[in-house]
């Protein structure tokens, strides 16, 4: 039913071009009014009186309770009593046609003319229709607007000529017209010749040409002419007011890309920083105003939370699944972690993690790829390369479980997008799910071992720790649930000194976690965490 209205409502528009076209014409050149004309307009008006009828059939949405009323007695007092239906009627209704209906004969004079111009009321549906296009995202918003204010120039240009030539008619002497001093005898010469007359000087001043060849010969025209040359000021104020801004809106993004990037290397420049590091805010700002579209957060920001849950499943949950830490855990805990995850873009060559900073997220790789550097010297861009990640891997994640710095930098080699979740959601989320949990640091034990010797060199508490794990106690190991602080233990104290780190839980040999310290016993074999 929708589609159907949808193409009534544009098959009425075209014939209201046509109506706002022949009105003013026929008013001018009223041969073709009672001539060839006259039987496409009875037409057109048979097809407006018809939506007259099912206006009274079609459901309207109530303002004040924001309802649907299809009850069809409201709907005919709703539109009778409004002014839309009187001079609906009164712009449908076939005058002259009726005349003859009555008379047997044309009327001659000029009062049909007039009535006729009752059909531009219909000009409101186009108004109608190009507010639609301009709020509809389907079509380009500039040139819906290019359009209208074409249509609007047409039809000012169109009736200004029709009316100047209506006069030219109806003055008591056609010598002394602005027409008359240039076609002799021009009222048995062809309509079409009298239209282009028209047209011509109606364009030359709208224009603001004026050539001299056409001009006003009587007070008449005189004042006519004036009265259209002041409207002329406004519409072309109109029409320069919105073209510039449908040309600055488009570069208005532009301007501020720039003003930006001039400010930010002014900073530079006046901090002195290092060429890198300006460079990668360089790339940083630049990457933010190409790939305005693709910025997640500031699209879903104002959504409700569950629907971005499900823009997040939607688009990353495979991601999410493949990486090797969640390999094999619960779809619960997958569906959590993904709607707790951000997504971010980084242009190449910008580093995502810095070596030696706090650990508060760690990331997943979605698209891209990413690199993974040791930094040999604190004051210079020095750096010794490690690995490099793609899709689905991981990176920041050592340093979140263990709660270390980020042993790593990690730069991305070209454009790429990662999700990060922090480190307090992700802790919060595996206590809840224990199951899971021991999967989590299974697998995160066998990717340890499986780490280059240079990466586990980095970690000086890794390698023993690996060397006394037992593979088949992994399946065994819960996740973190206690922050006991093991200080009045011999045995953790001596962990503590030997890794050079303060663990939070306290874990046997066999994979159970101790709860009670006075359970311990001699030659008990320990795992802080």
């Amino acid at each position: 039913m929708k589609v159907n209205k949808w193409w009534w409502q544009a098959f009425l528009v075209v014939l209201v071009v046509y109506s706002a076209w022949s009105s003013p014409f026929e008013l001018a050149f009223k041969k073709v009014a009672t001539g060839s004309l006259m039987p496409v307009d009875l037409v057109v008006d048979a097809f407006f009186a018809v939506d007259i009828v099912l206006t009274f059939f079609v459901a309207y949405l109530d303002k004040s309770t924001y309802l649907l009323v299809d009850d069809h007695k409201k709907i005919a007092i709703r539109y009778v009593t409004n002014l839309w239906f009187p001079m609906d009627v009164a712009s449908t209704l076939p005058f002259q046609a009726i005349y003859r209906l009555f008379t047997g004969e044309l009327h001659k004079g000029q009062v049909f003319g007039f009535l006729n111009l009752l059909r531009l009321w219909r000009l409101r549906r186009v108004s109608e229709l190009f507010t639609r296009l301009e709020k509809d995202t389907r079509f380009s918003y500039f040139w819906t607007r290019y359009c209208k204010l074409i249509c609007v120039t047409l039809f000012a240009v169109h009736s200004a000529g029709c009316f100047y030539f209506w006069m030219a008619t109806h003055h008591k002497s056609l010598a002394n017209t602005w027409i008359g001093s240039q076609i002799p005898d021009f009222e048995h010469k062809s309509i079409w010749l009298g239209y282009t007359y028209s047209m011509y000087w109606s364009i030359v001043t709208l224009a603001t040409v004026g050539y001299g060849d056409l001009h006003a010969e009587n007070t008449g025209e005189k004042v006519f002419s004036i009265f259209y040359m002041l409207f002329n000021i406004g519409l072309t104020a109109y029409l320069i007011g919105n073209m510039t801004n449908l040309i600055v809106h488009s570069a208005v993004r532009t301007f501020l890309m720039r003003d930006t990037i001039n400010e930010i290397l002014r900073y530079a420049s006046k901090n002195q920083l290092p060429e890198g590091l300006k460079e990668q805010i360089l790339a940083h700002m630049q990457l933010k105003f190409k790939t305005a579209e693709l910025q997640q957060e500031e699209v879903l920001e104002d959504l409700p939370k569950a629907i971005r849950s499900g823009i997040a499943q939607h688009l990353f949950i495979g991601t999410v699944e493949t990486a090797y830490l969640f390999k094999g855990v619960s779809d619960d805990l997958i569906i959590q972690l993904v709607s707790e995850m951000k997504a971010e873009y980084f242009p190449p060559k910008v580093d995502i993690i810095l070596q030696n900073e706090i650990s508060t997220d760690f990331y997943i790789l979605v698209s891209g790829a990413v690199e993974l550097y040791l930094m040999l010297t604190k004051l210079k861009w020095d750096f010794q390369f490690l690995s490099k990640l793609g899709s689905a891997d991981m990176a920041g994640e050592i340093g979140v479980i263990f709660n270390i710095p980020q042993p790593f930098t990690v730069r991305t080699k070209r454009l790429s997008q990662v999700i990060r979740i922090s480190h307090q959601h992700f802790k919060q989320m595996v206590q809840q799910h224990n199951a899971d949990g021991k999967i989590i640091i299974s697998n995160f034990i066998q990717y340890l071992k499986d780490l280059k010797k240079d990466m586990l060199d980095e970690i000086p508490f890794l390698t023993d720790l690996l060397d006394e794990f037992n593979p088949e106690h992994i399946e065994s190991i819960e996740g973190p649930q206690h922050h006991e602080e093991p200080n009045t233990t011999g045995e953790a104290n001596t962990e503590e000194k030997k890794f050079g780190k303060r663990g939070s839980t306290i874990l046997m040999a066999d994979g159970s976690q101790v709860e009670e310290l006075k359970a311990l016993r001699e030659n008990d074999h320990l795992f802080i965490f």
